[in-house]
């Protein structure tokens, strides 16, 4: 590949959309969860845990749902009061069905990307059902333990 190729869009928002359609096919339900600290993120900070949120974009859980390549916002009830809520695509760190914990952590973008994360050293690739290609998930490989994002299965 030469160095004068034309830079292509971020896949991200294919990846989120793709995956949220077939979630939604499958009659389970979609979640989101998301790096709060990012800029942009407007979500109600007491859904704030741990510097993240999980949120539910199932329709029947929102209104007016809009997802293009820069952003996705919706309103949604948050006890019992409605509220906006507006997210980067970049801030989104994986996408699943809350019924099996199917989905996929978004991949970091290659250097290059329009919408690439430049403070994030590494990051898991697979699923909640997947495993990463030598190492497990928590393991020394990874120069910035603290800034990964993890997906726990809760029964």
């Amino acid at each position: 590949m030469s160095d004068d190729a034309t830079p292509m869009t971020s896949y991200r928002p294919y990846l989120l959309r793709a995956l949220t359609e077939w979630i939604n096919d499958n009659g389970m339900t979609p979640h989101i969860l998301v790096d709060a600290g990012m800029p942009g993120v407007r979500v109600p900070p007491g859904t704030v845990r741990e510097g993240r949120v999980v949120l539910n974009i199932a329709d029947r859980a929102v209104v007016g749902l809009q997802m293009d390549n820069e952003w996705i916002g919706f309103t949604a009830r948050f006890g019992g009061v409605s509220q906006p809520v507006h997210v980067p695509i970049g801030a989104v760190l994986a996408v699943y069905a809350r019924e099996t914990g199917q989905g996929m952590v978004l991949p970091e973008e290659a250097a290059g990307g329009s919408h690439a994360h430049g403070d994030e050293e590494g990051t898991e690739t697979g699923g909640p059902d997947t495993e990463g290609p030598d190492t497990p998930p928590d393991g020394p490989a990874n120069p910035s333990p603290g800034k990964r994002p993890h997906l726990r299965v809760v029964k």
